[in-house]
This record gives structure tokens, C-alpha cells and sequence, in this order.
């Protein structure tokens, strides 16, 4: 345990990424943050009628945590998670009490340890290369932070209204996810390739290899239930910091 120089009490919180895939001169490529304890303060944050209206109240509370001053919306999701499971520690302890099916467990947020994360697999340009199992084509791709992930919410959202038929989901966060196709960086390419090239069990084999390979914190949990044992994943929402909302 560390402290600022106001007094407050700090922990350093290694991200998963080890921070590899950022930019070089970025304040998060160290791969560590340190972040404060919760306050009463940051309670009035978890409150705040208005950042839960705009969804945004979880990354208020990281932001007025952290100690290193970035935006939150920069993070890659598997980082942001860590930093979420690191900020209910930090404020209400390591127990966490959640009902499923009718039934209260409690985990050890402690013990939830990062997936495995192999550096070897990042380029120099902080990317990732696949190549896809059938068509043989290379794809060069990045993991998509909450920026990335709230600009194609909003294009599939824009699409939808266009066509409300259409389910563009898929195509759509590739075409922001990959941004090489063969070596060629031609925003154009990747578009074309993504929405008329792009096999269908290439582009399963893709999202499942992208899913296996990002780096993340394991929220997977076994419980017992009615004698049997079940998987879960813990989810992480406003609830997971205050259980009784």
C-alpha cells in the first residue's frame, strides 16, 4: 500500500493487457494504475440519478478513483474490468453477495485471477494477426476499447433505423475491429472484405480466436445449485457495488 500526497490510501492495480496495447507514449502502456480508496465521496457518484440515466455512473466512479488521469473510455474492455473489480474492492471489501435463482452466494472478489494472456501474440503496432482457417486470408486486428465499442453501438443503431430489418451487429464491430486484410491497411479493403468476403466460419473462427486471446479478469465463478454445480459469470453493473439497490 502506497499513499498520495493528500493522505489517501492507494493501491497500484496491474491491468490484464499489461498495458502492450497501447501507444508507446501512452500513460496506460506502464500497465499499472493506482487508484484510491472509495469515499463517501465516490458513494454520492454511485447515487447520481443522472450518470445512471446516461449509463455512464460506473465510469464516473473509476475516473474519480484513479490516480493516473485518462479517460475511461479509452480503456480496452478486459482493463476496464479489472479497474471495476479493483474499485468494489477497494470501496466495500473483497466479499461480494449476490441472489441467483433465488439463492445468495458469496465470492471472493480476491481470487478472481487474470486470463492467461500470451505477449508474444502482440505486434509492434500493439495488433494482433489471424489467419483465417478456410479462406487463408491474413487479418490484422485490435481489441476495442469503450470508445470503439460506443461508436459501433451508434452506427448499428443509425443502420437499424435505416433498415429495421437488418442485423448488422456482426459485420459492424469487424469492420472497426480489423484494420488489415493480406497486409493492406485500405479502410476500403477491410469494409469490402468484411461485408462480401468474409466467410461465414472465418468469421466465427475470428470472434471465437479474439474472445480466447484478449486479455481480461476471470469473472467465471462455480456455485452450487440445488446439489448441482453451475458456471456463472459474475456480471458487473451498478449492483455489483451496492447488491441491495
Amino acid at each position: 500500500m502506497s499513499e498520495n500526497k493528500f493522505n489517501f490510501p492507494t493501491e497500484i492495480v496491474e491491468l490484464p493487457s499489461k498495458g502492450l496495447v497501447y501507444p508507446e507514449d501512452h500513460i496506460l502502456r506502464s500497465g499499472k494504475i493506482e487508484m484510491k480508496y472509495m469515499t463517501a465521496k465516490e458513494e454520492d457518484i454511485l447515487t447520481n440519478q443522472n450518470y445512471i440515466q446516461k449509463g455512464v455512473v460506473l465510469d464516473k466512479l473509476v475516473e474519480a478513483l484513479v490516480m493516473n488521469k485518462f479517460k475511461v473510455s479509452e480503456l480496452v474492455t478486459g482493463d476496464k474490468n479489472a479497474l471495476l473489480v479493483a474499485s468494489r474492492i477497494l470501496g466495500y471489501g473483497k466479499d461480494y453477495t449476490f441472489s441467483y435463482k433465488g439463492e445468495e452466494y458469496t465470492v471472493d472478489l480476491s481470487t478472481m485471477s487474470e486470463k492467461p494472456f500470451d505477449t508474444t501474440l502482440i505486434t509492434s503496432r500493439g495488433t494482433f494477426k489471424f489467419t483465417l482457417p478456410t479462406s487463408g486470408v491474413e487479418v490484422e486486428f485490435k481489441l476495442l476499447t469503450d470508445k470503439d465499442n460506443e461508436l459501433v453501438d451508434q452506427e448499428i443503431e443509425g443502420l437499424k433505423k435505416i433498415n429495421k430489418d437488418s442485423s448488422p451487429e456482426i459485420t459492424t464491430r469487424l469492420r472497426h475491429q480489423i484494420v488489415a486484410v493480406n497486409g493492406s491497411i485500405d479502410k476500403n479493403a477491410v469494409r469490402e472484405f468484411v461485408e462480401y468476403n468474409l466467410l461465414a466460419a472465418d468469421s466465427r473462427a475470428l470472434r471465437k480466436y479474439i474472445k480466447d486471446i484478449a486479455p481480461d479478469i476471470n469473472l467465471s465463478t462455480t456455485i452450487v445449485v440445488n446439489g448441482v454445480e453451475e458456471d456463472i459469470d459474475i456480471p458487473i453493473n451498478l449492483n455489483f457495488f451496492w447488491p441491495d439497490l
